[in-house]
């Protein structure tokens, strides 16, 4: 059967902004219809003729969507080390209007918002652990959620994409999904466009509400950023996890981390 919706999956701090911007500006201005699926009644909201854009970007779709006939989909996901510190620089400064979770009072912490708390701890290294237990804490459960090996989907990786300087493996994931409507050409035009390595490479090119998400879209910046004081805890709560996603063998990349008072010396 002949694919009509194209779906986006991604996470937190995975490529969010970079797929959104690239999906939505290409099915925009070809009139195709974007949809936020998030509960099983949005199928109801799927046109009956003609593509669809379908995005959720905690990668949520119900079962009811993942298992449409005329599906397809695109799933990104990144180093969760990366992911932590991405997510720990994001939410100190964050503007609220764009992430108005991070405003809400919350009863675990006391009437206050998570963006005040991590705003008023002393150290980096509180910082990262609380973005750990917190925010983080969601979003690696989201990507161990995911249906890895669903027939009609490709799963990319952060780290290779930020590498497709050429355009090469998305052109190719697009060509596998071959969802009507989508033209690969048209696609990669807009992907290119959106890129760190494409025409936002030039930082006149970046937009404020970009430039508050993007700091560094470099591939493991947990090498040299990520503290040992943290890095040793999250071996021991997320080692598997690591395993599972096919980022770490076992827990030695522990021993690559400095402390983070070399980290500081060195910055």
């Amino acid at each position: 059967m002949t694919a009509r919706f194209l779906c986006i999956g991604t996470h937190h701090k995975t490529g969010t902004v970079w797929m959104r911007r690239t999906f939505h500006k290409y099915a925009t201005d070809s009139g195709i219809p974007v949809i936020r699926f998030s509960k099983p009644g949005t199928i109801e909201e799927l046109p009956k003729t003609g593509p669809a854009l379908v995005v959720n970007w905690e990668s949520r779709f119900p079962m009811n969507m993942l298992r449409h006939p005329e599906a397809r989909f695109l799933h990104m996901i990144r180093d969760p080390r990366d992911v932590l510190l991405s997510g720990q620089r994001y939410h100190l400064d964050a503007p609220l209007g764009n992430e108005k979770w991070l405003g809400r009072p919350r009863d675990e912490l006391g009437g206050e918002s998570y963006q005040s708390h991590i705003q008023r701890l002393p150290t980096r290294i509180d910082q990262l652990l609380f973005e750990m237990a917190g925010r983080h804490d969601e979003t690696l459960m989201e990507m161990l959620s995911w249906p890895y090996g669903h027939p009609g989907a490709v799963d990319l990786r952060y780290e290779d994409m930020i590498e497709d300087h050429d355009c090469a493996r998305f052109r190719a994931a697009l060509e596998k999904l071959d969802v009507d409507g989508f033209d690969t050409d048209g696609v990669a035009a807009y992907y290119w466009r959106h890129s760190l390595f494409g025409d936002l490479s030039d930082p006149a090119q970046v937009k404020p509400n970009v430039k508050a998400h993007v700091v560094s879209g470099a591939a493991r910046q947990w090498e040299t950023q990520l503290p040992r004081e943290v890095a040793e805890p999250y071996a021991r709560r997320y080692g598997p996890a690591l395993r599972a996603l096919g980022y770490a063998e076992d827990d030695s990349w522990v021993k690559l981390c400095r402390p983070e008072a070399e980290i500081e010396k060195a910055a």
